[in-house]
């Protein structure tokens, strides 16, 4: 008993910077950071929600043979490309129609026949800017179906800017 007597007799007889030393450790250090930093984490502001940006509006145009051929892709121009008299959008789909892509022959022209051939050879496209419209004569129904299947899918996918005409109708 004289020893447990002792001990009470010793921590009473502790000053008050004693206690505190033994709370002070480093691990107790470590985690009263770790135990701020993730309250601060949980209850700091969270930034305002950022919109996603508009696409600028788009003018319904008609256009040409040669005021569409601009739209190629090349000096900051969109991407337009005309599949049976209707232009496409096709800018999102840069990597594809634009400058470098497997179908920039198409781009800022009339597809429509080598989209039915699925050939990007440059005799598909018209080579006379300020003549009449490719009239698609000579497609089988096969090629009319390919051409259609190709119409689809520009309509679910990109935006109709405009219709291509022929110079003297302009």
């Amino acid at each position: 008993m004289d020893y447990v007597n002792q001990r009470v007799a010793e921590a009473a007889a502790k000053g008050p910077t004693d206690i505190y030393t033994g709370l002070v450790s480093p691990l107790n250090v470590i985690l009263l950071i770790i135990t701020l930093y993730t309250t601060y984490l949980l209850y700091k502001p969270s930034p305002p929600a950022t919109l996603p940006r508009e696409q600028p509006a788009v003018v319904f145009r008609t256009f040409t043979p040669r005021t569409l051929l601009p739209y190629n892709g090349t000096n900051g121009m969109p991407v337009f490309l005309a599949v049976r008299g209707r232009v496409f959008d096709v800018t999102s789909g840069r990597n594809f129609y634009g400058p470098g892509g497997p179908y920039e022959n198409f781009a800022g022209r009339d597809a429509s026949r080598g989209l039915a051939f699925h050939s990007f050879d440059e005799d598909m496209l018209t080579k006379d800017l300020d003549g009449p419209l490719d009239k698609l004569e000579g497609l089988g129904p096969e090629e009319f179906e390919s051409l259609q299947g190709w119409e689809e899918r520009f309509l679910s996918k990109y935006m109709v800017v405009g219709r291509l005409v022929a110079q003297a109708d302009a």
